[in-house]
């Protein structure tokens, strides 16, 4: 039960990675702040997850409404020692994986806003209530196109994730002397429930080659990519940080 006591903070939580985090966390333990911007998904997830489980619905991309949001679970709760930023992704626009030059401004602005804000808001919201505890655990999801190495992913999918990478890296030295730890993980594709209609819209032929380039020889589930961010999470990650995982099946 490494959660035990543990007050975890998790947005997009409702589907997805962030929900199968939640599942494991809610298993071992914790009581969970449960953050999305779906009320009916979000419904759904806290009755599965149990009493323990805390709903708040907001737009992660809206100051104000995360800063309401950690007052809430502070006020309700008295601490945050988790904080997971699951928001993310590349399907909010038409063509996600576009050359540069058939991608918008708009494009371009709405992916970036949509993988950095979100995380760059709740951290920046939660990192003064760790400091004041001495403690805390901070996870970001970033990928492996943020490494340059999905040739499935556009350049502004790539330039966020890649600004996750560094942030976490950098938020590594100044939150390190207060006790807090942060570090992500960078999934390669992964069928959660907004991926899973796309994989199905491809080929056979294209299916194969992906599983084909997986040493592991298969694509990765949600719980995949949750079983490291729980880990980075507890307390068998104490002495980590700054690191980002890749979670690919070896590619």
């Amino acid at each position: 039960m490494r959660f035990t006591g543990k007050i975890a903070l998790i947005t997009a939580a409702a589907n997805g990675i962030g929900r199968a985090t939640a599942e494991i966390m809610a298993r071992e333990g914790a009581t969970l702040i449960c953050v999305d911007n779906h009320p009916e998904r979000l419904d759904t997830a806290l009755k599965a997850l149990g009493p323990n489980a805390h709903g708040q619905l907001c737009d992660a991309l809206d100051q104000a409404q995360v800063d309401a949001v950690v007052g809430s679970a502070m006020k309700q709760l008295g601490r945050i020692d988790i904080l997971v930023n699951a928001v993310g992704g590349s399907t909010i626009i038409a063509r996600p994986s576009a050359n540069v030059e058939e991608h918008s401004l708009d494009d371009w602005q709405r992916i970036i806003n949509f993988n950095l804000n979100g995380t760059f808001l709740f951290t920046h919201a939660v990192v003064p209530v760790m400091k004041r505890q001495r403690s805390g655990k901070i996870v970001n999801l970033a990928s492996i196109a943020g490494r340059g190495r999905s040739v499935a992913s556009g350049s502004a999918y790539a330039a966020a994730k890649g600004g996750i990478i560094a942030f976490t890296k950098k938020l590594s030295y100044e939150l390190g002397p207060f006790g807090i730890t942060i570090n992500a993980i960078a999934p390669s594709l992964t069928l959660t429930e907004r991926i899973t209609p796309h994989w199905n819209q491809r080929s056979p032929e294209s299916q194969a080659a992906q599983i084909e380039s997986t040493p592991l020889r298969r694509v990765a589930q949600a719980s995949d990519q949750a079983n490291v961010i729980c880990f980075l999470a507890s307390s068998d990650a104490d002495f980590v940080t700054g690191l980002t995982i890749d979670v690919t099946g070896g590619q």
